[in-house]
């Protein structure tokens, strides 16, 4: 992927290119060892189960989840928020390579980029089964129903997101079908969508955090520091998936043709470094809340500590704490360039953390006490847990495929001489 001069080569014709390049990739993404089936056969089961529990509830409604009138974001608005961060976290591959020039990472920005078109699907799908009437969705298509643009907040995350997804689509189609005819990419073709591809990367987020921020009558989430904080967690997120995207395709699949030593470290150094801001945050959030004692510290109080002898969220947030925590510890510790094994336990740490900071210990307790001062406690019912799997088994399906698909072809195991 490193930008060189134009050599346009020998251009086979479309007709005969492009249908080949769609059957070279349908094998590409079905041939495999014995663990590459059984991994995306226990995907398939667990996606299954989910589009089993989405059709019970879309048959039923949402009396079968435990969201409520004073609850009314749960497990699906907390994972659509956490994979938005993903998503943007995938950014990280782009900007040392691009605006850093840092060559190492030019062959492997594309894990990101493919990371980032499953976790906006997943994004997508999450946001549609909260919907419960998902037939619903034609009310805010333009020309059908009132899209409300610029003035409703949900109307600008709808064109990040999907305006992210198309972005990344073409940058990964083109240096994809380029690289399988074996001619070098045009610069004038995916440089400028990949500059974009940075600025837009952090508006998703953004946005994200500006559609909590916005709503006034829930003052747990006015804060300026939210968007900050949504960016600092998403470049901890993100980069400590593909990290361990990274270890697990050296393990399975080798990496003879692609260095991911020199990437790796680049990702752990960003990680030491917003993991410490996204603590610092947090940080900075409970002394506000705390230290001033406002009318607003319930919310927080009942997050922490529990409020009037409810504390279902304190196991959570104080879980996320520490797996925080020790992920911070462990990326500072100068022995986790050398073991394999701490740094997979850091980055899933930090992960989990990061999920259950963003999920269920930012969303819920924005509900909780109501406006009404009344308190209503969540818990997600088993429905919205085996819908919550079936996405996620769904996103790491299409990411799975995704990587068959490209790492071979950007190796040059696969191109159209080779047919």
């Amino acid at each position: 992927m490193t930008t060189l001069p134009h050599t346009p080569g020998p251009k086979p014709t479309h007709w005969v290119s492009y249908p080949r390049f769609i059957w070279q990739s349908l094998v590409l993404a079905t041939d495999g060892s014995f663990m590459f089936y059984a991994w995306m056969t226990l995907l398939t089961a667990v996606a299954l189960v989910g589009a089993n529990a989405w059709a019970h509830q879309v048959a039923h409604g949402m009396i079968v989840t435990n969201m409520t009138d004073h609850v009314s974001w749960g497990l699906y608005i907390a994972n659509f928020t956490f994979a938005v961060g993903v998503a943007a976290g995938g950014v990280m591959m782009v900007i040392p390579a691009y605006l850093y020039h840092d060559r190492r990472m030019h062959d492997v920005v594309i894990l990101g980029e493919l990371l980032a078109i499953a976790a906006i699907v997943m994004c997508l799908l999450f946001v549609t089964v909260d919907l419960g009437r998902p037939d619903r969705f034609w009310h805010i298509i333009p020309g059908l129903g009132r899209f409300n643009f610029p003035v409703s907040m949900l109307t600008w995350d709808v064109i990040v997101l999907n305006g992210y997804l198309l972005l990344n689509l073409h940058i990964c189609g083109y240096l994809l079908y380029i690289r399988y005819l074996g001619r070098t990419p045009d610069p004038r073709w995916y440089v400028p969508f990949i500059m974009i591809s940075i600025v837009w990367a952090i508006s998703i987020h953004t946005v994200t955090a500006f559609l909590y921020s916005g709503l006034g009558g829930r003052p747990f989430w006015n804060s300026a520091l939210l968007a900050p904080r949504f960016l600092a967690s998403a470049f901890v997120s993100g980069p400590a998936f593909l990290i361990i995207t990274m270890l697990v395709i050296t393990r399975v699949a080798g990496s003879a043709k692609m260095d991911f030593k020199g990437p790796t470290r680049t990702l752990i150094q960003i990680v030491r470094i917003t993991i410490l801001i996204n603590l610092l945050m947090v940080a900075s959030e409970l002394f506000t809340e705390f230290y001033t004692g406002s009318a607003h510290v319930a919310h927080a109080r009942y997050l922490f500590f529990g409020l009037h002898g409810y504390h279902g969220l304190v196991p959570w947030i104080w879980t996320a704490i520490l797996c925080n925590v020790a992920a911070a510890v462990l990326f500072l510790h100068p022995a986790i360039m050398r073991s394999v094994r701490w740094l997979v336990v850091a980055c899933v740490l930090a992960f989990i953390g990061v999920w259950i900071e963003k999920g269920m210990g930012l969303i819920i307790p924005g509900f909780i006490p109501s406006t009404l001062h009344e308190i209503v406690e969540y818990a997600p019912s088993l429905t919205e847990w085996k819908i919550t799997a079936g996405i996620w088994a769904f996103g790491l399906m299409i990411y799975t495929v995704a990587l068959k698909i490209a790492l071979p072809i950007f190796r040059g195991d696969v191109n159209f001489s080779r047919r």
